[in-house]
């Protein structure tokens, strides 16, 4: 028995959902199975945020794929506003959050960064009294926003034996640091500038976070799903205890091979024969990113040509529920915008062909395009 089926203890299963009906429930939360008309805020919100270190496309991709009638200008003034912020969160990435998650997140995910700090700079830091580095870069991206390079800079010089990208990492690490606009706005950007989240939004972090929440909201958003799910999404590690705890307010079910799973009594848990509509979706798409299984809506066989080794992961294009190709937005050298859609496996049937080609060009339009979209060969 794995650990993770000892911390389920005696909780009643609710039979076996297999990979189409896993699928389906996570299409039907992610609001890919039916677009709606709810506002960005309330969107960002419900995902958890949006990861965003790509910029300025995938948050405005993301929100597009799932919302009716969304336009560009919606987000940007949220960012704008300071409604919703760019900031480390999840796995170590940047993530597009509201401001009230920015403040409640930052704190529970505090061991990932600080797990992530460890791994890649540690050996930079050793001995450094990080109190007082957390101290001094605070008072000087609250002066003003830097972006890492300066940030490093500045606090090498009174640490001439540190390497200035290590401090500046150290700090991302200890400080809740937000990436202030123009960043991340479409058809706008700059530098990566920080300040840190309490001076931009003129509030505390949330000194009491729940993780019981947290786990909550990722099943609503993601589930069902193991702990090793749980756990992928956001970077951090023991949670089976978590939903253990929170097993009296939830149901449980088995995959396919056996694996406990659990969820949200209510969630929508479709037909696995619910037609699911051909999508579009965005670079980064968070859709593929938290799981330890992924293959719900990723097969393995694909997962390489989507996931790059240089750690980008590309646009993909959804049929019957299924990551079946990828596709990409490109400037021509006269100067247009052009989509190319790239099938993976059988080359797509007429109505599928049809179908991606109303996602692509309504991607197209939105981005402003004015060139053409293109299938290449599959394969």
């Amino acid at each position: 028995m794995s650990a993770e089926e000892r911390a389920g203890g005696a909780a009643a299963d609710g039979g076996v959902l297999g990979r189409r009906a896993l699928g389906r429930a996570l299409l039907a939360r992610q609001h890919l199975l039916e677009r709606t008309t709810a506002t960005p805020a309330a969107m960002i919100e419900h995902l958890g945020g949006l990861q965003a270190q790509a910029v300025p496309q995938p948050p405005y991709l993301g929100l597009l794929s799932r919302l009716d009638g969304f336009a560009p200008e919606a987000l940007t003034e949220l960012i704008e506003s300071r409604r919703v912020v760019r900031i480390a969160l999840q796995r170590g990435t940047i993530h597009l959050v509201t401001a009230e998650d920015c403040l409640t997140l930052r704190p529970l995910l505090q061991p990932v960064l600080d797990k992530a700090l460890r791994a890649t700079f540690g050996k930079w830091l050793v001995d450094l009294d990080l109190d007082a580095l957390a101290a001094e870069a605070r008072t000087l991206v609250e002066e003003q926003p830097r972006t890492f390079q300066l940030l490093g800079t500045e606090l090498a010089a009174t640490r001439p034996d540190r390497d200035p990208a290590a401090l500046a990492q150290a700090a991302r690490a200890l400080l809740p640091l937000v990436q202030v606009p123009p960043r991340g706005l479409w058809g706008r950007s700059g530098a990566a500038a920080h300040t840190t989240a309490e001076a931009w939004l003129g509030r505390p972090l949330d000194p009491e976070p729940s993780i019981d929440d947290l786990a909550l909201r990722y099943l609503a958003a993601f589930g069902p799903a193991t702990a090793a799910d749980l756990q992928k999404w956001c970077g951090l590690s023991r949670l089976a205890p978590v939903l253990k705890r929170l097993a009296p307010r939830l149901v449980t079910f088995r995959d396919e091979h056996g694996r406990l799973l659990h969820d949200l009594p209510e969630a929508p848990r479709p037909d696995p024969d619910t037609p699911a509509p051909v999508r579009l979706l965005a670079p980064f798409d968070n859709l593929l990113l938290s799981h330890a299984d992924r293959t719900r809506v990723l097969p393995e066989e694909y997962r390489p040509r989507v996931m790059t080794q240089n750690g980008l992961v590309l646009g993909t294009l959804l049929v019957d529920g299924l990551v079946a190709g990828s596709w990409r937005l490109a400037e021509e050298r006269s100067g247009a915008r052009s989509l190319t859609v790239r099938p993976f496996g059988p080359q797509l049937d007429p109505s599928d062909r049809r179908a991606a080609l109303a996602e692509a060009e309504r991607v197209l339009a939105f981005a402003g395009g004015d060139g053409e979209v293109r299938f290449e060969a599959a394969g």
